[in-house]
């Protein structure tokens, strides 16, 4: 019994990836391996597509160019102008792609099922070689934080470092209250408003991270979850109805996160109104 009880090896599902090797200090998880390998399909794709694009389209690159037009007109939608449609597509597009390939990789046999055991303390754990990259909170956290960086660096350009330094942190409007409380006394209520209105705004942009990030996370971890249990009850026919689930969360959390991408981009790049 004691040699039966030594050799069981245990797999958990953690909501944390697990560490698979060290480079110096820094840690490779299986999440990171999966996203490189995202990375790399993505490049090979777009660079075998590239080396074939025409003048006159043919064939598959129809289709592309069709989903590309569809994308733009969608994008049109969110920012309500064409060349700055232009400017954020690139961005969202690539983050709809890395995000969907990465939720679409957690599906592929091997996925969560290769790797190797690991032993602590007497038990035997077993490590996956891969996992999900959206399926772990640090990728989604990382992705969400490049999105509104990026939408605050879009925000920046368009409206200027001042204006846009001072919807966050209205100094603007408290220099304003001494030279206009003669001309308009409310002046004294209205813009210490103004300066707590853009405290809230600087909570918002924490609360764009979580959101982002967990909503993701979220979907993405619980799909996988549920898969593991599915295929626990009955590893055959039952599962197969749920793949083809995920498959499609996947499509629409992608979507999800490179329109938002796009939203917030769009909201910094705006004037603020009167």
């Amino acid at each position: 019994m004691a040699n039966n009880t030594e050799n069981q090896v245990t797999q958990e599902t953690t909501l944390f990836a697990e560490p698979i090797f060290h480079v110096g200090q820094f840690t490779i998880t299986n999440s990171i391996i999966t996203s490189w390998v995202t990375v790399l399909i993505l490049v090979i794709l777009f660079v075998f597509i590239g080396k074939k694009i025409k003048k006159i389209p043919r064939g598959i690159q129809n289709i592309f160019e069709l989903v590309l037009e569809s994308a733009l007109n969608l994008a049109d939608s969110v920012t309500g102008d064409r060349k700055k449609t232009e400017k954020f597509m690139p961005i969202a597009l690539a983050l709809f792609f890395f995000v969907l390939v990465n939720n679409w990789l957690g599906l592929l046999p091997g996925v969560g099922t290769i790797g190797f055991v690991e032993g602590e303390n007497g038990q035997r754990i077993f490590a996956p070689l891969f996992r999900g990259g959206t399926a772990d909170l640090n990728t989604t956290l990382a992705i969400s934080l490049l999105a509104v960086i990026v939408s605050h660096v879009f925000g920046v350009v368009s409206v200027g470092a001042w204006k846009y330094f001072n919807k966050f942190i209205n100094v603007k409007a408290l220099l304003a209250i001494p030279g206009g409380i003669r001309k308009d006394p409310s002046i004294v209520l209205v813009n210490p408003i103004k300066v707590f209105v853009g405290i809230v705004e600087i909570i918002g942009e924490i609360a764009k991270i979580a959101s982002l990030s967990f909503r993701l996370f979220g979907n993405i971890f619980a799909g996988e979850v549920l898969l593991v249990s599915m295929m626990a009850i009955f590893s055959y026919l039952l599962p197969i109805p749920f793949m083809f689930l995920e498959i499609l969360v996947g499509v629409i959390q992608a979507l999800i996160f490179a329109m938002l991408t796009m939203v917030f981009m769009t909201i910094a790049s705006a004037e603020e109104e009167h």
